[in-house]
């Protein structure tokens, strides 16, 4: 039994396909974070540009 633990304790074959899992994690929490705060942003400046559209279409003279 005590050989079957040294063993499996030995073996790292499996290692790399948890380090590959972590670091996919990692990008993924990345990209989210990125998208969400770039996604407000983006938003907040379509609102801006929305208003400002509305403002000078309602100043422009009619012809």
């Amino acid at each position: 039994m005590t050989k079957l633990f040294a063993r499996f304790a030995k073996d790292e074959s499996g290692a790399t396909a948890i380090e590959y899992g972590l670091i996919a994690a990692l990008i993924a929490v990345g990209i989210i974070g990125a998208a969400t705060t770039l996604g407000s942003q983006i938003s907040a400046t379509f609102g801006r540009v929305s208003t400002e559209l509305g403002t000078a279409i309602t100043e422009t003279p009619d012809t």
